[in-house]
């Protein structure tokens, strides 16, 4: 997938601060109460924060696809929201999944929300999805972060201070924290994507590195309805995807979870193998592995299969995966 097709030409729109725990919930239950909350007077009153972040919690909201621009407002200034059926699912105080955040699984999902199509982070998905480093240093991930914005043919060139933002704002959200004489405990504990351990620092080089590999705490149903979602945005009507193309494709999960083929496979088996009536399956089709299921909406049996997670049906796909063999292939 093409950056242009896979995010809008969205620089810095988040005023500097990254996801703060609380937020995600805080920006669905706002656009839940009153669609004009985030343009209202008294905005910083009822969301208890500065202006600044009022915008910002907005912004996040928008970006992991929990809110949208209400598409019935008449006023095309008006910056009117309205929760999104994702959101609905997910953080609803009565039917949701997830309506605390307390299961890892929430932050996963929250993860690739954020880089699926269409993103709002255009730098956070080149950054995923086309920066090839294992090691670097800030200076080298913002480097080829321009170089790939570049490559949008048909964007605006934004200016270097807001690549600069994003990339802080990424590093903020994903590495460990920094202490230093002017760190707040803010700073050291509140972003909850911290915990995905997707950014960790190199004791031997001191320079940052993408974790790459199976991840402990990914669980099967998370990264199958990722996949599933991705092949509804990108591949509608399809009934099968080659797992090699989701584990190398720009924009694919593989690349947003830093999974090869193989590694990818083992994360979903537990999922698929917990769908006994046989809708999903992963196989072998001319030494190819691939992943099938039965009809053309891979989206409704995505949220299917989140829906039985969060149900707690998939308690054992969970255990299963501490316990698979790395580098396990598929039937």
């Amino acid at each position: 997938m093409r950056l242009e097709d896979a995010a809008h030409p969205t620089f810095a729109r988040h005023e500097t601060f990254h996801p703060r725990y609380g937020w995600f919930r805080k920006a669905y239950e706002a656009a839940c109460d009153n669609s004009k909350v985030f343009s209202d007077p008294d905005a910083t009153v009822e969301l208890g924060v500065g202006k600044n972040m009022v915008r910002s919690i907005k912004f996040w909201g928008l970006a992991a696809k929990l809110i949208e621009d209400d598409p019935c407002s008449k006023n095309r200034h008006q910056s009117d929201v309205v929760p999104t059926r994702f959101g609905h699912l997910l953080f609803n105080l009565e039917s949701g999944w997830d309506p605390y955040m307390e299961d890892p699984g929430t932050l996963w999902l929250l993860h690739w929300k954020l880089l699926s199509p269409r993103s709002l982070l255009p730098v956070w998905w080149v950054a995923f999805n086309e920066f090839h480093a294992v090691e670097f240093d800030v200076e080298e991930l913002q480097l080829a972060c321009s170089g790939g914005i570049d490559t949008a043919s048909s964007w605006q060139s934004p200016r270097p201070s807001s690549l600069t933002k994003d990339v802080t704002a990424l590093m903020r959200t994903y590495a460990p924290a920094e202490r230093t004489s002017r760190s707040s405990i803010d700073d050291i504990l509140d972003c909850p994507l911290r915990e995905l351990g997707l950014i960790t620092r190199s004791q031997a080089t001191e320079k940052h590195r993408f974790t790459i590999g199976t991840k402990a705490t990914l669980p099967s149903a998370i990264a199958t309805y990722s996949v599933l979602d991705y092949i509804a945005l990108s591949d509608p009507g399809a009934n099968t995807v080659l797992l090699s193309r989701m584990a190398d494709e720009p924009g694919a999960p593989g690349r947003a979870f830093r999974l090869n083929e193989s590694e990818l496979a083992e994360t979903l088996r537990p999922a698929v193998e917990l769908l006994a009536d046989g809708d999903l399956a992963l196989s072998s089709h001319a030494g190819a592995a691939q992943l099938a299921w039965k009809g053309d909406d891979p989206s409704s049996l995505a949220e299917i299969i989140l829906d039985r997670y969060f149900r707690a049906d998939f308690d054992l796909a969970k255990a299963q995966m501490a316990t698979l063999p790395i580098g396990a292939g598929v039937s």
